[in-house]
């Protein structure tokens, strides 16, 4: 009897250390995952340069456009500095499709998280304005590329990474049609 009681503790023991050895991965990989920024270190640096909703709205709109270039296998997007002074853009970022495509959720989120907080603060500013209609541009144009790619693939991170990023992006263009119109500029001819 001792033998079978020492045999099924081993047994234990033995289980217990697969199920460690088997679930120590995905803890590491999740938690490798939640460590990772959705922004490059320089693109957080052009984030903190420009002080301006909008034009912190158009580092949002050409980080994702980087994103995307990578994602569909094109050229990188020219951008030009709007100033000397302005850092650079650095390198292409890097990562998995699922990774990139989790990177232009969390950038959408960001840039709304801009507006949320600008208009909390000041909401008559007519940086709101411009700078949602100009994400919900780009917006428009992102969920048709998301929607496109969840019909090519049948990888589950990647799926669910575009499920968010396709949530954000129709939050976006949610918003943005509650708009009123543009205003006209004020020029008064002379008579």
């Amino acid at each position: 009897m001792s033998n079978k009681t020492t045999l099924i503790k081993s047994i234990k023991k033995y289980l217990v250390a697969v199920a460690v050895v088997i679930a120590l991965p995905l803890f590491t990989g999740s938690a490798l995952a939640q460590t990772r920024d959705h922004l490059t270190d320089a693109e957080s640096e052009l984030i903190r340069f420009h002080q301006e909703l909008d034009k912190r709205t158009e580092v949002f709109i050409k980080a994702i456009d980087r994103r995307f270039a990578i994602i569909n296998g094109t050229e990188q997007p020219k951008i030009k500095k709007v100033s000397k002074e302005e850092p650079d853009w650095g390198d292409a970022p890097k990562g998995t499709r699922a990774q990139l495509i989790g990177d232009i959720a969390g950038i959408l989120d960001e840039a709304i998280t801009n507006i949320d907080d600008v208009s909390q603060h000041d909401e008559k500013s007519p940086l709101i304005s411009r700078s949602l209609r100009r994400l919900t541009a780009a917006a428009t144009g992102y969920a048709n590329q998301l929607t496109a790619l969840s019909k090519q693939t049948k990888d589950d991170e990647e799926l669910g990474a575009i499920e968010q990023a396709l949530n954000n992006a129709n939050d976006i263009i949610e918003a943005g049609s509650k708009l009123p119109p543009p205003a006209a500029t004020d020029k008064k001819s002379k008579p």
